[in-house]
């Protein structure tokens, strides 16, 4: 009886240090859970703010407002791994993968004045990578860049322009 008391006590210790292992390295990584945030996308983007500090909701748009910036030729950029953007984007977007940001920044930063509108876009309110190629641009010194918390699967559900 004693030694199964014994073994019971020794594997709650291991399952305590377990979870406690678990929080501190989620509580470490980049890419963690945080145990608070804005979880209702009715509210705008889904973000661990404790997580993801980049989220700032003065640069969301909508829909109705990313339509309105396509119609008049603003310029759209894909966050979205380069995969994803040849199985489908939005007409006209220009590939800039957020995971490759700095290797291809180059040849965008020529081609694109620090003045230039931008809309940014990934695969919708969980998806964290608009937002972050946003700060990235800003940190470039780009000066008008918006994002579209919907992104590319609104806009394919809606059926507007999109490529392959």
């Amino acid at each position: 009886m004693a030694a199964i008391i014994n073994t019971s006590k020794g594997c709650i210790v291991i399952a305590l240090i377990a979870i406690a292992l678990a929080f501190i390295v989620n509580a470490l990584s980049p890419r963690g859970i945080a145990l608070v945030g804005q979880w209702d996308t009715a509210k705008g983007v889904i973000s661990a703010k404790a997580k993801h500090d980049f989220i700032n909701q003065a640069r969301e748009i909508d829909l109705p407002k990313a339509q309105e910036y396509f119609n008049e030729g603003v310029l759209f950029v894909d966050a979205r791994a380069a995969e994803d953007y040849a199985a489908g984007h939005i007409r006209g977007a220009i590939s800039l993968p957020v995971d490759n940001f700095f290797s291809v920044f180059g040849p965008f930063r020529q081609a694109y004045p620090d003045s230039t509108l931008i809309v940014a876009y990934c695969s919708g309110r969980e998806c964290p990578d608009s937002h972050e190629l946003a700060e990235n641009l800003e940190n470039a010194g780009y000066v008008h860049v918006k994002v579209f918390i919907d992104g590319f699967p609104a806009w394919k559900s809606e059926g507007l322009p999109v490529e392959n």
